[in-house]
């Protein structure tokens, strides 16, 4: 598989002046993981992505100094489920990536770049996220029983089929997957059931041990969005929001592997941004109410907190500041259509807390972007306001 040159350029954002730089630029959509699930490898030199080229999705890597671009997988394009790396992961400890395609669950070696299956699925169960324990051990992911098909065509569509594949509440289940260093797998092996719609499965990055679920559905309507599961002993307990005045959701976990982020909604002008420890009955809530669009946000350990605004079409930035969120400020524009899962900005810091990176089809292709963050408070504040 060839080594592709460098198609990044950088530009200055037309509202904050911050350097952004634009790391593919190809006539078809490329888009990163889903930010739960951290891209980059090389000891962090480099960053995976998806791409949709000559017709065909494959796995790409794109070097973060020189632009490089290398193609890990060469498929020819699938003719029933999904192939778009949306829900890949990569191992922990080990330089291999983990992606379904269809109901094939796949490793590639990006070393080798050999691709071997690992497990297949039935065509019973839809899968869902795939996630690496923090020492690499076991690869974990989401199966749903079938009972609602999907509409990928456009975010409208599929919102209304996760609505009622939430009512219909199907057989779900957690699937932990040992993986060795010998180029085998171990078998699967159910670790959790139930019949809800279940999905977002999440490993903490420090502890093996701890992941978290969500309860899918209309976050004003589901029992409590924000699950924990103790893998070593198969104890489960719910993060309920401090209240029920808003609706909790797209959870994260911070750096420390200990505690999570979300952002929430209350159904009306209302937003809130926070974040909880993952402590079985002493998750510790804080959250700080918006009148803004707050979009997905990540962040590192809430001190700095990015969020892709959906339609504001900006990417948000929130500083700690005397002990208190400030912000949002813009950090640069994105103009995203968010017309399907895979243009979706999904912005994500990197881990030694200097860039953003997001995807974006502004140009009219989704590509994959980085822009700077503010490095202290004064940068931080000489950012234009956002409303």
């Amino acid at each position: 598989m060839s080594i592709i040159s460098a198609e990044k350029h950088t530009y200055r954002d037309p509202l904050s002046g911050v350097p952004v730089t634009q790391l593919t630029n190809y006539k078809g959509h490329s888009h990163h993981f889903y930010f739960t699930n951290p891209g980059w490898y090389a000891d962090g030199k480099k960053l995976l992505f998806s791409s949709d080229r000559q017709n065909r999705t494959n796995l790409f890597g794109v070097d973060l100094v020189t632009g490089e671009i290398e193609q890990f997988t060469d498929f020819a394009p699938i003719s029933t489920g999904r192939s778009d790396f949306i829900t890949a992961c990569k191992n922990s400890s080990l330089e291999e990536v983990y992606f379904w395609r269809g109901n094939s669950l796949y490793a590639v070696d990006l070393n080798s770049k050999s691709t071997r299956i690992l497990y297949e699925a039935d065509t019973m169960w839809k899968p869902s996220m795939t996630a690496s324990s923090a020492d690499g051990a076991y690869l974990y992911f989401g199966l749903e029983e079938t009972v609602i098909a999907e509409d990928y065509s456009n975010s409208r569509q599929n919102n209304i089929g996760i609505r009622e594949r939430w009512l219909a509440r199907p057989r779900s289940q957690i699937v932990r997957l040992p993986i060795s260093r010998n180029d085998s797998a171990g078998s699967p092996e159910p670790i959790f059931s139930e019949y809800a719609l279940l999905g977002h499965i999440n490993t903490s990055p420090t502890q093996p041990h701890l992941i978290t679920y969500c309860h899918e559905g209309p976050w004003e309507e589901v029992d409590c969005r924000i699950w924990v599961l103790d893998t070593s002993n198969g104890r489960n307990w719910k993060i309920d929001p401090p209240h029920r005045r808003f609706h909790i959701g797209h959870e994260y976990w911070y750096a420390d592997g200990l505690h999570i982020g979300y952002h929430g909604i209350t159904g009306g002008h209302e937003t809130v941004i926070g974040g909880a420890s993952v402590e079985e009955g002493a998750p510790n809530h804080w959250h700080a109410p918006q009148e803004t669009v707050t979009g997905h946000i990540h962040s590192l350990d809430g001190s700095l907190i990015v969020g892709d605004g959906y339609h504001d079409g900006v990417i948000k930035v929130w500083m700690l500041v005397n002990g208190a969120l400030s912000g949002p400020r813009i950090l640069c524009r994105h103009d995203c259509s968010f017309k399907i899962q895979q243009l979706h900005v999904h912005p994500r810091i990197f881990p030694n807390g200097d860039a953003v990176y997001f995807t974006s089809d502004r140009g009219g292709y989704g590509n994959i972007y980085t822009a700077m963050l503010p490095k202290n408070e004064v940068e931080f504040l000489a950012l234009p306001a956002s409303h």
